[in-house]
């Protein structure tokens, strides 16, 4: 049984009451944009969590993750630019196109193995970002506005009133890892994990370690764009940007700073790296200079992540 006094814990009930007060905090503080940042870090927190599903429990490291992130939310701002805005329609769309783009994505990138699989999934979302960038009627390298949010045709509950939006968005995030502890605690976990341990042995005794991972993988591609379509909602925008290979990347950051293989740890990854990225920006337009060699002593003093690195803490206690 966990031990609810470890610090890992402590800070992951910390960051999940943050989450919930904010709205309430910020603006007594007279900080009020902080909720529009905590709405965003939730946002991409469940957009790590998806990706950690993979990379962490499936040791799957796809360098074009944030291409769900692109599809969800373009599927919410091609139908709102044609007057579709009934989240009815929107949202099963965005979700439809996510679960196909990744079961073919998967399909062929889960063939190779090492960096052969790395750079199959650069290549192959870098191909849906070049196309967005080629879509002149929506926007190209300037985006697609999106007028409205999506109308779920109920008066008493419109993502239009931005609390009801943000607490929308806190309920994915809690969504989201209570999926991946339900995944990761079953035999499906355990075979993703075993799988990554020592594949041959996996499918040694007779298991498909092959449509286990691309489960997985769609599993995870539809989780990425479930938060690319909060995300067109929440800024109404949507733009190429949303989905290119520098994305991916600080998905990867983030998921390794909070602590691969745990379930929170993306949660805390994103947490701290959209906020240093925040506060640290304020003080210098050249922050990348102290933020890039934080990330690097994080990786090599702190294996494991911020998670590993308290739970470590907890140890030695």
């Amino acid at each position: 049984m966990a031990d609810l006094k470890s610090p890992a814990n402590i800070l992951t009930v910390i960051v999940i009451g943050l989450f919930a007060v904010v709205p309430f905090l910020a603006p007594a503080l007279g900080e009020p944009f902080y909720v529009l940042v905590f709405a965003r870090i939730m946002i991409w927190a469940i957009a790590a969590v998806s990706l950690n599903l993979i990379m962490g429990y499936g040791g799957m490291i796809s360098f074009g993750h944030a291409v769900y992130l692109g599809i969800g939310g373009y599927a919410i701002g091609i139908l709102s630019f044609h007057g579709i805005n009934s989240a009815w329609i929107q949202w099963p769309a965005a979700i439809g196109a996510c679960a196909v783009i990744s079961l073919i994505f998967g399909a062929i990138s889960l063939r190779t193995r090492g960096v052969y699989f790395i750079m199959i999934t650069l290549a192959l979302a870098q191909m849906l970002f070049f196309l967005s960038v080629s879509a002149e009627r929506y926007g190209s390298d300037d985006g697609l506005n999106i007028l409205s949010r999506s109308d779920f045709g109920v008066s008493f509950f419109s993502l239009e009133d931005n609390t009801t939006m943000y607490y929308t968005i806190f309920a994915f995030l809690l969504a989201s890892v209570f999926i991946s502890w339900k995944l990761v605690h079953s035999r499906f976990g355990v075979v993703m994990r075993a799988t990554k341990s020592n594949e041959t042995r996996v499918e040694a005794v007779g298991v498909s370690t092959y449509r286990y991972r691309l489960t997985a993988f769609v599993i995870a591609g539809v989780m990425c764009g479930i938060a690319g379509l909060l995300q067109a909602n929440f800024e109404r925008f949507v733009s190429p940007d949303m989905m290119n290979w520098p994305r991916s990347g600080e998905l990867i950051f983030m998921v390794v700073l909070g602590g691969m293989s745990t379930l929170f740890g993306p949660v805390t990854g994103a947490f701290v790296f959209l906020m240093l990225s925040e506060i640290l920006s304020t003080w210098t337009i050249h922050w990348h200079i102290i933020f890039g060699p934080f990330l690097v002593l994080v990786v090599i003093f702190a294996r494991g992540g911020i998670h590993g690195l308290l739970t470590r803490g907890s140890d030695r206690e």
